[in-house]
Order: C-alpha cells, then structure tokens, then sequence
C-alpha cells in the first residue's frame, strides 16, 4: 500500500492466503482505492473482502470490473491499457504488461495492466507483474519518476537482472522489489539480486511483511 496526497491505494492483495503474512489482519487494512493489475489469485485473493469493509474504490480492466460488480463490488472503476483518470488527489495511467491473466474461477481476465500514479507529493510506477519489454521506455515520457514497484522472482515474471534493466529505461534509481520469495519458484538471493541493481547505478529495497518506509 502507498500513501500519497491523503490517500491510502492498495496494490494487488495476496495476504490471508499468503504463509508470508499469516501475521497481517486484512480487516485492518483501510485503503481508498484499491488497484488491480490482473485477475490471478495471488494479486485479487482478498480484494472482495478488504472492498466490502472498507469502501475502497477498485481501479481495474473492465473484464475484472463486471466480475467484481457480479459478485457485489459495485465501487469500481473500469480503465484499460493507454487510459487514464485523474482521482482528485492523483491521476492513474494505465501501462501495457507483459502477462497472462485470468480470474480464480477460470473466467477471463482481460489484459494485465501496470499503472503510472501521479501527485503532487510525487510519481511512481507499479509495473504489475510483466516481463522486461521496451514499451518501458515510454514511461519516462509520462512520467518522472521518484520510485518504482518491479517485479524480480523470475519464473512467472523478470528477475532481478531483467529488472535492473528496466530501471535504466524508465529513469529511475529507487526500485522496491516485489513478487519474490512467495513461492517455491520464486524465491531469490535477496543480497545477489541488490548487488545487481547497485552494478547498474540503482538501488533495490526488500521490504519486510508489515513494514512501513517513506521515500
């Protein structure tokens, strides 16, 4: 979850049914908006149930809109890749992302999306899950960034390495890692996969379950 001009937007919740965050009490956690970037189970898993109770707003492709409107979210709202909407307090461009996605019932899950959020506290980019590609190098020209949210567990997504890379095309030198570690498949060298950022003039920062840090 990031905090920025008052407002509270939670990303993709995996926590109940994470053994990393048996810890965290979803019921405790009160964002106003609610972004998804695609429709599989690890990223959409407690978003009816954190929506019901706290009334965040949920900003996602439109397949994923009606799926959650069908099962009693009505506060949602739609977007797709290239749009964009400004929410008062930010704006939210939606970005293409390189993946599959499809929802937990097996329905179809629309195109995965990341997301460029804009404020006048500063920007930031949320990749969602994706594989390095060079529509990246367009997000500097939408955006300049103060941080970024990349992926880096390789297998379903980019590593570490990949990752690195990214950085260099969207200009920017502060990268919170995510998707690492959940899995079996995922787990990383989380000093390995610093050291790459660093060779690359860029800084990765591993946050622990339940920590909170200001950038």
């Amino acid at each position: 979850m990031v905090e920025t001009s008052g407002k509270k937007i939670l990303f993709d919740p995996f926590i109940s049914y994470n053994d990393l965050a048996k810890g965290i009490n979803i019921y405790s956690i009160k964002p106003d908006f609610i972004l998804l970037s695609h429709g599989h189970s690890d990223h959409i898993a407690d978003c009816i149930a954190i929506a019901e109770n706290s009334q965040a707003r949920v900003v996602c492709n439109w397949e994923i809109h009606e799926w959650l409107n069908h099962r009693g979210i009505k506060h949602t709202h739609p977007m797709n890749t290239g749009g964009k909407w400004d929410f008062g307090e930010f704006s939210v461009k939606c970005t293409a992302a390189q993946h599959s996605s499809g929802m937990p019932d097996g329905s179809y899950g629309g195109n995965p999306m990341g997301f460029i959020v804009t404020s006048n506290e500063g920007n930031f980019y949320y990749s969602g899950d994706t594989a390095l590609m060079t529509d990246m190098t367009l997000i500097p020209k939408w955006a300049k960034l103060n941080f970024a949210v990349l992926p880096i567990g390789d297998n379903f997504t980019m590593d570490a390495s990949d990752a690195a890379e990214c950085a260099g095309m969207i200009n920017c030198i502060k990268v919170i890692g995510v998707h690492y570690d959940t899995f079996g498949y995922i787990k990383i060298d989380h000093e390995k996969a610093k050291k790459t950022f660093a060779d690359k003039g860029a800084e990765l920062l591993l946050m622990n379950i339940g920590e909170t840090i200001t950038i």
